[in-house]
């Protein structure tokens, strides 16, 4: 996915990528669709209002709601600059287009999987490659293959050693022990 293609909800200035930042934006999202549904509810209520007859006592209930309307929308705004939600383009063009979201998740997954698929048959058609040219070159040139194999296996000897040496941290990187 082209990052080019993402746009902002809001963004969050000097993210460090600490888990408090994450947790935050996470209560700051929650308080934001706490606020939406607030606003909804206060437009139901604007809409009940506005949609029976318009007497001079149900205008003085009008005033209250559009102010709450309006102060629930300045919340939002305000809650918003904390939260850093990208969401790609072709999601808000399928939401425009009064289809379903989770179609884009399905999508993007489909492709990966064919993806997927496609690399796996090149790799296996390699594999196939490279065991066919060595019983080929094993029958024309059984010395040189004997020792193409000691090489091999030398060599992944000295990379499993290699390997060994080096420790495992907790999110699966290896750390390289310095030899001074």
């Amino acid at each position: 996915m082209d990052p080019a293609h993402n746009t902002s909800a809001a963004e969050i200035g000097g993210s460090n990528g600490n888990a408090t930042v994450s947790d935050d934006s996470k209560e700051s999202l929650d308080q934001v669709i706490n606020s939406i549904n607030k606003s909804l509810v206060v437009l139901h209520q604007l809409h009940l209002s506005l949609s029976s007859s318009l007497t001079p006592s149900s205008q003085l209930h009008l005033l209250p709601r559009l102010n709450s309307l309006v102060s629930e929308l300045n919340s939002i705004s305000k809650l918003s600059e904390k939260c850093n939600i990208q969401i790609p383009m072709e999601v808000l063009s399928l939401i425009d287009d009064g289809k379903n979201p989770d179609e884009f998740a399905r999508d993007v997954l489909n492709s990966c999987v064919a993806r997927n698929q496609a690399t796996k048959g090149k790799t296996d058609a390699f594999k196939e490659l490279r065991k066919h040219i060595l019983e080929e070159l094993e029958e024309t040139f059984p010395d040189e293959v004997d020792k193409y194999r000691e090489i091999r296996a030398t060599s992944a000897a000295v990379t499993k050693r290699l390997a060994q040496s080096q420790t495992v941290l907790p999110n699966g990187d290896a750390k390289v022990k310095s030899e001074l």
